[in-house]
């Protein structure tokens, strides 16, 4: 038998699922509008493993109606639509019995393939459930959000994971041919990351690794397994953080043979596209700047690419701007000009703006001397007058300290120019 262990000892009911208790418990938000079978179209957001797909699946079989399931890694406009028009034939505006239509993934679906929803969705052919690692905010766009109720799922916690795990021994059929000793379970626990699917393939792993009928499951025995047999690329996980900072750092240190390798380890892992180009997009401003202010648009560039495109071709737009990025002249210094600046806001509170710099839109205003003082900086010679722009108390504070690279130090010889020593460059 292929099918996985997860798969066999999905729940089928209320009753048999497991965590969730605000959702589905005796007094959770969706328990009653379930056992009615009277549903909004909803997002489920949670990490990977925590029972999105499988309470779509137990919706359905609760409410009696009929259940289509969409992937949104492997499905097109023209799938929808074919399952849309199959939905209308079978439901309709003035049922409550209208199909479910499930979409695993839908943070993965471009704008045009969420576009071909909203119809069905507003007129009610179907009752969409959403499933989604990402915040739905950032990923679902406003007229389809608007239209859905956005429920969230936690992480399992130890006892659900532990429960996950007696249940597979109680109730699959292969399992049960074992005798099997939970001795010791924090490396299962802490290998599955509060992923419930996880767990149960780690812990089937670890069974059927094993020659004999009788199985001890101990902290040693479940990572000496894995170490031999997986390697792990946990999206939700510590390996996912070690991986992303590798990846920075490398950037960072501008070497582009790690920076791309640590990119293929990630996209091999399955890890999200936009969460990469996003990385990018913030190492660009923080670790370049205006060493090579091109780098941000770059940077931008291929976030914006990467979401229309997807993968596999997205791979290579990546590996083009990691690439450029880790080539790129370094620079922290509008990063650390940032931190210093709120730093000081932080300690010195809400200083009052300087009259000279105050807008006056009332005479009231003008009276008070708001803008009285301010000299317009294009009525003096070169476009620029010597004036104060902060207030009293942080008076010359210098927060930007341009980087020692080709760029900044044309901007560092401009300041001087202007400010001569009033601020430390």
């Amino acid at each position: 038998m292929n099918e996985p262990l997860a798969e066999r000892v999905r729940p089928k009911t209320l009753e048999d699922y497991i965590s969730q208790n605000h959702l589905v418990g005796e007094k959770g938000s969706l328990t009653h509008q379930i056992k009615k079978g009277i549903l909004p179209s909803l997002i489920l957001w949670g990490p990977p493993g925590t029972g999105k797909t499988t309470l779509a699946n137990i919706i359905a079989h609760e409410s009696g109606r009929p259940f289509y399931t969409l992937s949104a890694i492997s499905s097109g406009v023209k799938d929808v639509r074919e399952v849309i028009e199959k939905a209308k034939q079978s439901g309709g505006l003035f049922t409550t019995k209208n199909p479910i239509l499930f979409i695993d993934e839908i943070h993965r679906f471009s704008k045009s393939q969420q576009d071909s929803l909203l119809g069905a969705v507003e007129k009610g052919w179907v009752t969409l459930i959403g499933a989604t690692t990402e915040n739905p905010s950032f990923e679902v766009i406003p007229a389809l959000l608007s239209r859905c109720q956005v429920y969230i799922l936690n992480p399992f916690g130890k006892e659900d994971l532990e429960a996950l795990l007696h249940r597979a021994m109680e109730r699959d059929s292969l399992l049960q041919k074992k005798k099997i000793t939970l001795k010791e379970t924090e490396a299962l626990l802490r290998l599955s990351g509060g992923d419930g699917r996880k767990l149960l393939n780690i812990f089937e792993l670890i069974i059927n690794s094993e020659d004999t009928d009788t199985v001890v499951v101990t902290d040693e025995l479940v990572l000496s397994k894995i170490q031999k047999n997986t390697v792990l690329y946990d999206k939700t996980g510590e390996q996912h953080y070690d991986i992303i900072s590798a990846f920075i750092k490398s950037i960072r240190g501008s070497d582009p043979n790690a920076a791309v390798y640590w990119l293929a380890r990630m996209i091999e892992g399955g890890e999200d596209v936009k969460f990469i180009a996003r990385r990018l997009l913030i190492l660009a401003s923080e670790d370049i700047g205006n060493a090579n202010p091109t780098a941000l648009v770059m940077a931008n560039t291929t976030f914006q690419s990467v979401t229309t495109i997807g993968y596999p071709e997205a791979r290579i737009i990546l590996s083009q701007c990691v690439i450029y990025l880790a080539t790129s002249p370094k620079s922290n210094a509008s990063y650390m000009a940032i931190n210093k600046a709120q730093q000081t806001v932080k300690q010195t509170g809400d200083l009052s703006v300087p009259l000279a710099l105050r807008n006056a839109p009332t005479k009231l205003m003008k009276d008070l001397g708001y803008g009285e003082e301010y000299k317009y900086a294009h009525d003096y010679e070169n476009n620029f007058i010597a004036e104060e722009f902060m207030p009293k108390e942080v008076a010359n504070t210098s927060f930007y300290r341009p980087g020692k690279n080709q760029r900044e130090n044309a901007i560092k010889e401009f300041l001087k120019k202007r400010w001569k020593d009033k601020y430390e460059l």
